[in-house]
C-alpha cells in the first residue's frame, strides 16, 4: 500500500521566507505474519499442547534446545513458528504433528 501525501515547507534563507510544496511518498508496510489472523489459534494452541504434556516454558525449551525467551515468544505471537518447528515442538509434546494439525483446524 502506498500513501502520497504533500508537505508544505517554509525555509528561512538568511532573511527571506521560501515555501515550497514537497510530494513526500510513504510505504507502508503490511503487518507481521504472525499477527494474520488465521494464525491467531497457533500460539495458544502451542501453549495448550504444552501444558497438557506437562511442561514448563524451560522444559520445552531445553527439549528443542530454544531458550525460554523463543518459547515465550512463541506462544505470545511474538515470532512465527515454521511448520518444521510446530512438528518438533508436537513431538516434544508427544503428540502426533498430523493430528495436531486436525485439532488446530477445528479451532480455526
Amino acid at each position: 500500500m502506498t500513501c502520497i501525501s504533500t508537505l508544505y515547507l517554509s525555509v528561512s534563507l538568511d532573511t527571506q521566507i521560501v515555501s515550497s510544496e514537497i510530494s513526500v511518498t510513504i510505504i507502508v508496510m503490511g503487518t507481521k505474519a504472525q499477527h494474520d489472523k488465521r494464525y491467531k489459534a497457533v500460539p495458544e494452541f502451542l501453549k495448550q499442547l504444552r501444558e497438557e504434556a506437562g511442561l514448563t516454558q524451560r522444559q520445552i525449551g531445553k527439549l528443542l534446545q530454544r531458550p525460554q525467551s523463543w518459547v515465550y515468544g512463541c506462544e505470545t505471537a511474538n515470532r512465527r513458528v515454521d511448520i518444521a518447528e510446530f512438528c518438533d515442538w508436537c513431538k516434544a509434546c508427544n503428540t502426533d504433528p498430523a493430528v495436531a494439525i486436525r485439532r488446530l483446524e477445528r479451532k480455526g
